[in-house]
């Protein structure tokens, strides 16, 4: 029996969205200034992508380039704001200087969320232990993702850690979704989808022109059909 692999695309506004859902995006991850890889957009904005798509969205909750959390209680302030927006689900992530995971910046946030689902970002990447942030993070209500390509330089050298992260699933800290985006190319699509990957993320790839340019619904639907096509093999050729 084959399951539809998720497609998660970045939108900065409401045509982005709409071009991602037309080439068949299942989610978007909504952001502002991707010279900064990504802040959070203002509640208008996700208003507005909200009145224009129908499918989840996931909102970035990151004040300032890097990963540290900074101000604290300004992204405190900035999740109640999306939430009285209509915002219920969430992309977040916080290091310390030393790689670790800052537990008290993303405890303090997830709690503003009152139990909406989010993503744990790149920043698992960064970490000096990957093991170890996942099962500090492991009972945090709502937790449901890991986005992440397996490696800081992506996908190419993160493959290997994704794939032996996916052989982990169901135990303590590998029960979330693994969705993988950073450097991803649709070649890498058939070996994580055989290691039982089913969620993809892509931002730049959705963009021909750049990102000074829009979504290309077209490119989102290339991204689209080769998910489904990848998809509906791996059931004849995985043993039963």
């Amino acid at each position: 029996m084959s399951t539809r692999a998720v497609l998660e695309v970045i939108a900065l506004g409401p045509e982005d969205a709409v071009a991602a859902q037309a080439g068949g995006a299942d989610r978007l991850e909504l952001v502002t200034d991707m010279a900064a890889d990504g802040l959070t957009p203002p509640p208008r904005t996700y208003a507005g992508i909200r009145a224009a798509v129908d499918i989840d969205l996931r909102v970035m909750l990151r004040l300032a380039d890097g990963f540290a959390a900074g101000d604290v209680e300004g992204l405190v302030r900035t999740a109640g704001e999306l939430r009285s927006a209509g915002a219920d689900q969430f992309v977040l992530g916080f290091l310390g200087a030393d790689g670790e995971v800052d537990l008290a910046a993303v405890e303090r946030v997830v709690a503003e969320l009152e139990g909406c689902r989010w993503t744990f970002h790149r920043a698992i990447d960064r970490a000096a232990d990957r093991d170890a942030l996942r099962k500090q993070l492991a009972d945090l209500p709502g937790l449901d993702t890991y986005l992440t390509a397996g490696s800081a330089s992506g996908v190419d050298d993160g493959l290997p850690t994704l794939c032996a992260e996916a052989s982990r699933r169901g135990e303590p800290g590998y029960e979330q979704t693994l969705l993988v985006g950073g450097g991803l190319r649709l070649d890498h699509v058939p070996a994580l989808l055989d290691a039982g990957i089913d969620a993809f993320h892509i931002g730049g790839a959705a963009r021909p022109e750049g990102w000074t340019g829009p979504v290309s619904p077209s490119a989102v639907a290339e991204w689209r059909r080769a998910l489904d096509l990848a998809s509906a093999e791996i059931p004849r050729t995985a043993p039963s």
